[in-house]
């Protein structure tokens, strides 16, 4: 009957798993997605979805309006992560959290391209 029960709580568990790699993965696309955009709303729009995957939903700067690319994977890379990697997932947040408040797209797209390298290390 334990064991049974123990089914039972394992089935109303989420279906993914947390995979920390493929939210990196994912970040650094829209990343390079927010330094190629044509339009300001699209680099802003792709800089939310970096901030979204790395931060989670549970992120402090976390908006599902633009949408969530890492809906499936995990609660963020950065607290599914290893303690030793979050240190750069979260200066690559905060420089996406910065180019997001940048009003000049050319700036923001630069920076954009820059996490987009910092990730893929």
């Amino acid at each position: 009957m334990a064991a049974l029960g123990a089914f039972a709580a394992l089935a109303g568990a989420p279906a993914y798993a947390a995979d920390a790699a493929k939210q990196i993965a994912t970040a650094a696309a829209h990343a390079g997605m927010a330094a190629g955009a044509d339009s300001a709303k699209m680099v802003q729009a792709h800089l939310q979805h970096v901030i979204n995957c790395l931060e989670g939903p549970a992120g402090a700067d976390f908006n599902a309006g633009p949408g969530n690319p890492c809906k499936d994977l995990g609660m963020g890379a950065i607290p599914d992560s290893a303690p030793d990697q979050r240190k750069k997932l979260e200066g690559a947040a905060a420089m996406a959290k910065t180019a997001l408040a940048e009003t000049d797209p050319i700036k923001a797209k630069a920076m954009a391209s820059t996490i987009q390298t910092s990730l893929a290390k």
